[in-house]
């Protein structure tokens, strides 16, 4: 459910008239609406229709021709003027914890994490695990994960500020699970708020084994492009300059949308990716060649041993 009442009136009080609306691909079937009931308060109405991924995927070229990009579904992730967030919020019933007091039992301290949509509960979860006899700890986020608990698939700041022995991930899937695991170095469990399969304890084995043979296939290349992202909140320019300058085989490639039919144009063997983390780790069956982190390329080039991996974070 979207606020509108307060958008409208904070659109009024930066005098805006013209608004650009973005919503994530989860939400764009209210597009429609949400453009229908700022028209009839008055105000002139584009939509952006490219796909967003988060608050890191602003469309600030909109701005040209609006007052204000209205970006629904996120917290900020990089200060932006004339940009307005609606974090998307949904209720959980807590007593679907009830299914992970087994599992977590053997802990003494339990690390509460969530994405934006239940992070506004994360209080509510810790008080009823600690009602049930469980010690649980919100850890503090950073300035791209601004709520209690929360994290993002490149951001797992509130897990390791959290001083816990296991973790809980309260959310969709178990990409966010793995990657605390990673991050952690700690047990991890996954509930999914919506599904019936109970808690499961994730692993991060399979994932990394699949990245070692990218990094072994790796290894063979002659051209390595280093993906830097035209995108607001993924562009690390710095990170894509240091990692080109340690190999005369790379290149950096300013990029905004990264595709399997892009990189095969481009013609490189294999890539290095700056821009967001879940590219090469989520995504890499996407791509008939190596596309990896920049932890990984610096183990392609001896730089880093396979025992010091690390998962890419955008800090």
């Amino acid at each position: 459910m979207i606020p509108l009442t307060g958008l409208i009136t904070d659109l009024r009080t930066r005098n805006a008239k013209r608004v650009a609306v973005q919503l994530p691909e989860g939400l764009k079937r209210g597009t429609a609406m949400l453009a229908k009931a700022l028209r009839d308060e008055g105000f002139d109405v584009t939509i952006c229709g490219d796909a967003c991924w988060g608050a890191c995927d602003l469309a600030l070229d909109a701005l040209a021709d609006a007052d204000v990009l209205v970006h629904i579904g996120h917290t900020p992730v990089t200060p932006e003027e004339n940009v307005i967030y609606i974090p998307f919020r949904q209720d959980i019933n807590p007593d679907i914890l009830a299914s992970a007091l087994p599992a977590l039992a053997p802990y003494s301290r339990i690390g509460i994490v969530t994405t934006i949509q239940h992070a506004h509960q994360t209080e509510d979860m810790r008080r009823w695990l600690a009602e049930h006899g469980i010690t649980a700890v919100i850890g503090k986020g950073s300035s791209r994960t601004p709520q209690p608990g929360q994290i993002l698939g490149c951001t797992y700041a509130a897990a390791k500020s959290a001083d816990a022995d296991a973790y809980l991930f309260v959310g969709t899937g178990v990409f966010h699970a793995i990657g605390v695991s990673l991050a952690t170095g700690k047990p991890t469990f996954a509930l999914d708020p919506y599904g019936d399969g109970g808690v499961q304890e994730v692993s991060a084995d399979r994932l990394l084994r699949k990245r070692f043979v990218q990094i072994e296939k790796a290894k063979t290349a002659e051209t390595f492009g280093i993906l830097l992202s035209g995108k607001s909140g993924q562009c690390r320019k710095e990170l894509a300059r240091r990692l080109a300058a340690l190999t005369d085989k790379a290149s950096i490639i300013l990029i905004r949308e990264v595709s399997e039919m892009q990189l095969r144009n481009l013609g490189f063997d294999a890539y290095v990716n700056t821009a967001c983390p879940r590219l090469a780790l989520d995504d890499q069956s996407r791509f008939p060649m190596p596309v990896l982190s920049p932890a990984e390329f610096e183990i392609v080039l001896g730089l880093r041993s396979w025992d010091d991996y690390a998962i890419d974070e955008i800090a």
